[in-house]
């Protein structure tokens, strides 16, 4: 196995959390971010598509959602920023057995609301919803969206039927918002009893009904803290903007190379800029005319601007899939993304210029960013 590095982060400091095909890594810098070290790989040779930090109630607890050979996908966590990690053993994300299902793997790691500092969400394939209400030591399966009587008709594409997105409202605990990959995305307004479908002006290209009322195939929702009525959506084919909570969606795919992509950030503050990476199409799924380009809006994607200077303009045909790309809450905002050549490139300065942080990792699936917020201590 390889020799396992670890970083020290101080109050502070910014993490990277990458995930990739064959384990994941911790990047640690300043607030400059001028400089970085590299902690890793954790959960050397698994897949981990899920990673966040979890700083409520005085933690500093790293989670991950790795697919181990011997256990399976399981959620593992660290309180010491990967020195040690719970055994994936011991996880408690399975399927009843009176549900039929079978966990496949874990796609997202969502902390709960701030009043709820013991809630946490997963969302997984196949596609579905747990909830922990004790900071991780046990999870249950959210039956209304598993019984939901459209599951029948749900139809997965190409990458599974994953609950890939999980949007919380930050002033009412009973409503939340999902995205699944070929489903499209759902509501639900009394905590989780019950789910209605929110895809209304969505498109669906590949089917004969191009605006039902599920079935779209959702690749990434986003949603800005500030305004949380604001979202941003790329779907299989189309991008969309709501100011509605998701209720409907306007096409904006104003002067983009391709309206196909996964990969989608909103700034912290500001919910008129976003980051989108294009992909030429769902057949060639790689970056239009090999030029690696990040767009960015500043006026709620009434416009879209290629981002492109420290990025390979030439023969650069890479992938950036949907968890792939994130941002941190400093300012300027630093976005960062990783591709599937295993390239990390980040920006201090908002996407006007990028650098390298890291290449020759294996394929990155997902990258989350944060600030260390409180001193390091145990949680309890």
């Amino acid at each position: 196995m390889p020799e396992v590095r670890h970083v020290s982060p101080r109050n502070g400091d910014v993490l990277v959390l990458v995930g990739t095909m064959k384990g994941s890594f911790i990047f640690r810098s300043g607030r400059s971010r001028e400089k970085w070290e590299i902690g890793g790989p954790y959960f050397a040779g698994c897949p981990v598509y899920a990673m966040t930090l979890d700083s409520r109630a005085g933690r500093q607890r790293l989670w991950a959602g790795a697919m181990s050979w011997a256990w399976g996908a399981s959620t593992s966590f660290s309180d010491d920023f990967g020195e040690t990690w719970s055994d994936p053993e011991t996880s408690k994300v399975k399927f009843p057995e009176s549900s039929g299902g079978e966990l496949k793997q874990i796609w997202q790691i969502t902390p709960g609301r701030d009043s709820e500092p013991d809630t946490i969400y997963c969302g997984v394939e196949p596609a579905a919803l747990f909830v922990s209400r004790d900071a991780g030591a046990t999870w249950s399966l959210v039956e209304g969206l598993w019984n939901h009587e459209h599951r029948p008709r749900w139809m997965p594409g190409a990458g599974g039927l994953c609950l890939h997105t999980i949007l919380l409202d930050p002033s009412d605990e009973k409503k939340m918002r999902i995205a699944i990959s070929a489903a499209g995305m759902y509501v639900t307004d009394d905590g989780g009893a019950t789910w209605r479908p929110s895809n209304k002006g969505v498109r669906a290209e590949f089917l004969p009904d191009k605006y039902p009322e599920f079935g779209q195939c959702v690749h990434k929702v986003v949603q800005s803290p500030t305004a949380p009525e604001r979202m941003y959506l790329q779907n299989h084919w189309g991008l969309y903007r709501s100011d509605d909570w998701g209720e409907s969606w306007s096409d904006v795919a104003n002067g983009v190379p391709s309206d196909f992509g996964f990969a989608m950030a909103v700034h912290p503050e500001d919910p008129d800029t976003a980051w989108i990476v294009p992909l030429e199409s769902d057949g060639f799924r790689c970056t239009p005319e090999g030029k690696l380009r990040v767009y960015r809006t500043r006026d709620g994607a009434g416009s879209w601007k290629p981002m492109t200077r420290g990025l390979p303009q030439k023969g650069a045909l890479e992938t950036v899939l949907r968890d792939s790309l994130a941002v941190d809450p400093l300012d300027p905002v630093g976005v960062y993304f990783g591709t599937r050549s295993g390239k990390l490139f980040g920006s201090s300065d908002e996407g006007k210029s990028w650098e390298l942080m890291a290449d020759g990792l294996p394929p990155i699936v997902s990258v989350r960013a944060a600030v260390v917020s409180k001193p390091r201590r145990k949680a309890k």
